[in-house]
């Protein structure tokens, strides 16, 4: 018959052995063992749908003028060939969940600064 085995700890400090169910202190008999039950998480009920393109809108610096406002990627790209440097701008992203234009990063902005010249010739 299989013996079920608990961490008796009656004695203090760091004395504490392994010992079997009958064999353990006065509490231990009486104490129920507490069982884990694992569930799956639910799956969603639909795929969530594909995220929009992202719109942009790009401001010049110096002037304070917006030089496009909703222009997809594309469009922000070819608008930067323009410019002399990225710092002359500040490039903005529509946030659809939260409902405003975010402020893009530098990183962000040097990222779409490095596709200038790429596109391909129409």
């Amino acid at each position: 018959m299989a013996k079920t085995w608990v961490l008796d700890t009656e004695t203090k400090g760091t004395g504490a052995h392994i010992a079997p169910l009958e064999k353990a202190g006065d509490g231990q008999r009486e104490r129920e063992l507490s069982t884990v039950m694992l569930q799956r998480p639910p799956r969603p009920a639909e795929p969530p749908a594909p995220p929009e393109p992202l719109t942009f809108k790009v401001v010049d610096i110096r002037s304070g003028r917006v030089l496009g406002e909703g222009i997809d990627a594309r469009a922000t790209v070819e608008l930067l060939e323009g410019m002399r440097s990225a710092l002359d701008v500040r490039v903005w992203v529509w946030a659809p969940t939260a409902g405003r234009w975010r402020l893009l990063t530098l990183a962000e902005r040097d990222a779409l600064w490095r596709f200038r010249g790429r596109a391909p010739a129409a």
